[in-house]
């Protein structure tokens, strides 16, 4: 199976700024990021740097906790904004759902490396879990999403052991009950039945933080994986389609639900332009699928 992965050799470029909302303010280390109707608290704090995430609350009124989703922005691990997903978290808010956009450490702003992402993203959804109760959350129904880096990012809190830190209460599981995934990054070292031509020049433990294979999803896929919807663009370049493909594949023969949603002619970072209500309505239907969400009427 043929791929162009060697283009992943820079690092995924940041998406579009069109994915970006005008009702937020630009998250550098001088201005604080304010996204309108939404309440920030910090999960994290490294060094001087406090990790933040902003709460969309439910539009819909309950009398018994609700299901949330956590969002990852995508920009290579070195750059980007959680605004990229305020228009999904404004929609799964209005159906009945918590959504939550969260920050995590990158190249541009922290000098992170993936692995440092990686870390930061499970302690997100420990925090998350952990006050579930005080937040309105079922500890039981969490999914995780995101594009690109973000959705590496979500598919590696699923399946990637270690990565975590000392601090990190891992009495508290970091597990999603479910994963929403765009253009995500899932093969990141060579994996049979693949042919990864020139990859993996540049993706090395000084780049990644860690070893290739310990931060590439797709090698640690096991049975009892969280049910998952991976949206992707046939034409993308710069994540290509074959390696989705091949997670799919792999997530589905270890018993795993995984629906593969390809898109003809789209490119990476597609999901936030042409085909935004497209992919909305099938993440709407697939938490629908799960009990998440409502039918919609």
């Amino acid at each position: 199976m043929r791929t162009f992965l060697f283009l992943l050799l820079p690092f995924f470029a940041v998406l579009p700024a069109g994915a970006q909302q005008k009702t937020a303010k630009s998250n550098t280390a001088n201005t604080p990021l304010v996204i309108a109707g939404t309440r920030s608290e910090t999960y994290r704090k490294v060094d001087n740097t406090e990790l933040k995430v902003w709460i969309f609350d439910s539009a819909r009124k309950a009398d018994k906790p609700l299901p949330a989703i956590v969002f990852f922005f995508g920009g290579g691990w070195t750059g980007g904004t959680p605004t990229q997903f305020e228009p999904q978290s404004r929609h799964l808010a209005s159906r009945g759902m918590i959504a939550i956009v969260a920050d995590y450490r990158v190249k541009t702003r922290h000098d992170a490396k993936p692995a440092d992402c990686v870390s930061d993203a499970k302690a997100c959804v420990r925090w998350v879990r952990a006050n579930a109760a005080r937040l309105g959350i079922d500890p039981t129904r969490i999914a995780v999403g995101g594009g690109s880096a973000g959705g590496h990012l979500a598919s590696s809190v699923a399946v990637l052991p270690g990565l975590d830190t000392a601090a990190d209460d891992k009495s508290v599981s970091c597990l999603p009950d479910a994963l929403v995934l765009f253009n995500p990054a899932t093969v990141l070292a060579p994996f049979p039945g693949l042919n990864l031509g020139g990859f993996g020049a540049n993706l090395n433990k000084e780049r990644l933080g860690c070893e290739p294979v310990e931060i590439s999803p797709i090698h640690h896929v096991k049975t009892g994986a969280p049910p998952t919807i991976i949206f992707h663009g046939r034409a993308d370049t710069t994540v290509p389609y074959a390696t989705v493909e091949k997670f799919a594949e792999v997530m589905q023969a270890a018993g795993n639900r995984c629906e593969l949603v390809g898109y003809e002619g789209q490119p990476h970072g597609f999901f936030n332009k042409s085909k935004m209500a497209e992919t909305l309505g099938a993440t709407d239907a697939f938490l629908v699928s799960l009990g998440y969400l409502p039918a919609a009427h």
